[in-house]
């Protein structure tokens, strides 16, 4: 499987049969290169500009899922959990979705826009995961310290940040720091793109930080 990271809270995950899954697309306006090109899959997280562009989408029966269930598609088990984009159960910013994925026998764990630390009770329907691709740029969503404390509440192999401040974007949030003087373990890539293979039971919250596109 690769994961490959196109900023902010977006990824193209390839499965090893060549399906693609597109996560929280976003447009023009944040500083990034947007997406173009066939998926098979697209998760929205909610439906903000920044993670629900989908008109540069070239494939007229890519599945779109923005909603809380289960869903089977390209023999891709996804769950979309619901939770909320701030910490007043939506008051402010609405509600967000987070995105379960099993992927060549692993499981991804998307938290899209997440913006508050969830309880044990409700994490108890994302479970231990092998992928957790978390936002850590506070502002509109979790910062640093509240990410770290998910990690903890989360059993995790490998962690992928996201959503945070880069020369690139073009909006305030926090950068990584504040995030990695928590994390005891992290590797940083020269690369947008990381291929999971084989067993990962050796690895416990190994922090891996991608490049962008």
């Amino acid at each position: 499987m690769e994961i490959k990271w196109l900023g902010h809270s977006s990824f193209l995950i390839k499965d090893s049969n060549g399906r693609t899954i597109l996560t929280d697309p976003f447009d023009d306006s944040i500083g990034y290169s947007t997406f173009s090109g066939d998926v098979d899959i697209v998760t929205i997280s909610h439906h903000h500009f920044d993670h629900d562009y989908t008109k540069e989408i070239s494939s007229k029966d890519a599945k779109v899922i923005d909603k809380v269930g289960n869903f089977y598609i390209c023999d891709i088990a996804i769950q979309g959990i619901p939770s909320y984009h701030d910490e007043v159960k939506g008051a402010k910013r609405g509600e967000n979705t987070i995105y379960l994925f099993q992927v060549d026998g692993y499981k991804l764990c998307h938290l899209g826009d997440l913006g508050y630390v969830p309880s044990i009770e409700e994490l108890k329907d994302i479970g231990n995961v092998d992928i957790l691709l978390i936002p850590v740029g506070g502002h509109y969503t979790i910062d640093g310290k509240e990410a770290l404390q998910i990690t903890k509440l989360i059993k995790n192999h490998i962690i992928i940040p996201m959503h945070y401040k880069t020369p690139s974007l073009t909006f305030p949030l926090d950068g990584l720091e504040n995030f990695l003087k928590h994390m005891k373990n992290a590797h940083k890539i020269n690369s947008n793109s990381i291929t999971i293979s084989g067993d990962l039971n050796d690895l416990e919250n190994h922090v891996v930080i991608l490049d962008y596109e």
